[in-house]
């Protein structure tokens, strides 16, 4: 057992439970550990500051206690024991109640927040805990921002401070020495502490970075000097503002000039930083494509289009899966990640598992699809080896042989609406194919209300439309995408469809593969970010036009 992870089992231990203090990080949920990952996976009572428990509950294990916050209630401490705050009131709790507990903090235990007193208290009364280091607020912003701290050519002394809490004392040993400050501050005060290190003695041309919402798509980050904050936040309209107190990294130092700021803004400069995607496919559909569009830096926002339900006549999909069973195929083809469910409910219904595929080869159209069949237990022994469809499919699809195939008929289990491509191929290649209706795709229920005003109300920087039905299906239950949203569609038919629905094409992927047309739009919206820096222009979403400014569809 390794050290982080193991426990002291004394007696006056063996009542009390166990606390993890994890660091979360600044916001990134990519930025989370694999210890964290692990912990928060083990956890019978999560407690997390509330600007990462998005961040954290998504890794936690399915019934875990999320305890609200009430008040503080010095009674529930015991006498001599540290005066706690809500959180560690909720954590001493479950502790004393035999919970395995995770404590989550934005940023690191060590350097953000007040974790060391919440650590303390389980001291005190003997309740073992581990601490997971996570990734520094003060550390993780600059990287994000392109703003090193440390360069080989110089600058090696780094200072924290915190504006909130920084004395006199503080501000004049950072205004008298050459050292990078990492500042934490709020929109409203951070132009007082550049204030407080002018007067110090440090040079008013000092270049400075603001970086407000770090790691996360809604980052934005300003360049000035210490004598120039100010009258940049006033001149972008930045304050004053509601959000004044919004929390902030500043660095100050010669790494935060401009030019070399160009150059290592790597995480704003993505192609669709900050870009809120419309995505008409289910969560499970639409997984691969969302991991996609995180990494070009959008927001990807699912919305299924279509609902699946049972077959009307049943008794075909019941013939074909007995079929399965009795030999009947010497091939089972599965076109969606629906099939594979359809087939596997009707498994279920009649007591039989994967094992019940033996002898017989399986072919999957696609990535999700093969990864649907592996969690079912089924190794697909044919997935296209380039595009992902029935034409992909066809091409990598052997020919029948009577020496070679003893039987010669394929299973198909697929929607009521699926086209035709995949049969008519397969009959050509020599195979008999029963073309069984597995599932039916109905119009889906109207997204929330919310949803389908921003849809309508240019809240989305983009939706892709991956087929003619999506199209009809998202006008059908949540209107027509507005006029300054960008149009991405995955060929020409799913074009034509969005055309004659009043909409503007504006990106067409070359392939009809969804990860084509991701990549397509991730090409328009760097050649757009492109074309505003050569102007000279602040880099803007396309939810962020003015109404003045919208072009009108044709």
């Amino acid at each position: 057992m390794s050290p982080t992870t193991a426990r002291i089992d004394h007696p006056q231990h063996c009542a009390l439970g166990h606390v993890t203090f994890l660091g979360a990080g600044p916001g990134d949920p990519g930025l989370l550990t694999l210890r964290a990952v692990d912990a928060l996976a083990r956890a019978d009572v999560l407690v997390a500051d509330p600007q990462v428990l998005d961040v954290v509950v998504a890794h936690a294990r399915a019934g875990v206690d999320i305890p609200q916050r009430p008040g503080h209630d010095e009674s529930s401490s015991p006498a001599g024991a540290p005066e706690l705050g809500d959180a560690a009131n909720l954590v001493m709790a479950a502790a004393r109640a035999g919970k395995r507990v995770v404590r989550a903090v934005a940023g690191d235990p060590g350097l953000d927040g007040n974790a060391a007193g919440e650590m303390l208290a389980c001291a005190a009364e003997g309740v073992v805990f581990e601490v997971v280091p996570g990734v520094a607020t003060a550390v993780g912003v600059p990287a994000y921002a392109g703003v090193p701290l440390r360069t080989a050519e110089g600058g090696a002394d780094v200072r924290f401070v915190d504006a909130r809490t920084a004395s006199a004392r503080c501000w004049s040993e950072i205004g008298t020495s050459d050292a990078t400050a990492v500042v934490s501050a709020t929109l409203e005060t951070v132009a007082a502490a550049a204030g407080e290190l002018v007067a110090a003695g440090r040079k008013p041309d000092t270049p400075l970075t603001v970086t407000v919402a770090g790691t996360t798509t809604r980052q934005r980050t300003w360049t000035a000097t210490l004598g120039t904050i100010a009258q940049v936040f006033k001149s972008a309209k930045v304050l004053p503002s509601p959000d004044g107190g919004q929390p902030v990294i500043a660095v100050v130092g010669e790494h935060s000039a401009v030019a070399q700021r160009d150059q290592l803004a790597w995480f704003e400069s993505k192609p669709l930083f900050g870009w809120k995607v419309l995505v008409p496919r289910t969560k499970e559909q639409a997984a691969s494509l969302s991991d996609q569009l995180r990494g070009y830096g959008a927001v990807p926002h699912e919305v299924p289009t279509i609902a699946v339900e049972p077959p009307r006549t049943p008794q075909q999909m019941e013939r074909a899966v007995k079929g399965l069973v009795t030999g009947r195929y010497e091939w089972i083809a599965f076109t969606s990640v629906n099939a594979v469910k359809a087939v596997r409910e009707k498994f279920e219904e009649y007591g039989l598992d994967a094992r019940a595929f033996a002898g017989i080869k399986v072919a999957a159209v696609g990535e999700q699809t093969a990864k649907a069949l592996v969690e079912f237990g089924v190794k697909p022994d044919l997935v296209p080896s380039g595009e992902q469809s029935a034409a992909g499919l066809l091409e990598d699809w052997p020919p029948y042989d009577p020496v070679f195939d003893p039987i010669d008929r394929v299973f198909l289990p697929r929607a009521d609406i699926a086209t035709e491509t995949l049969v008519a191929g397969l009959i050509e290649l020599g195979w008999e194919v029963d073309d069984v209706t597995a599932y039916r795709t109905v119009r889906a229920s109207p997204p929330p209300a919310e949803t389908r005003e921003a849809i309508k109300g240019g809240g989305f920087d983009a939706v892709l439309f991956t087929s003619s039905s999506t199209v009809r299906n998202l006008v059908g239950i949540a209107g027509k995408p507005h006029n300054v949203t960008v149009i991405a569609c995955i060929g020409p038919a799913t074009a034509k469809t969005a055309e004659e629905h009043g909409l503007r094409v504006d990106v067409l992927s070359p392939e009809p593969s969804v990860h084509k047309l991701a990549e397509a739009l991730a090409e328009f919206g760097a050649a757009r970010r492109a074309a505003a820096v050569e102007a000279g222009e602040h880099v803007t979403r396309p939810s962020e036009r003015r109404p003045g400014s919208r072009r009108r569809r044709t």
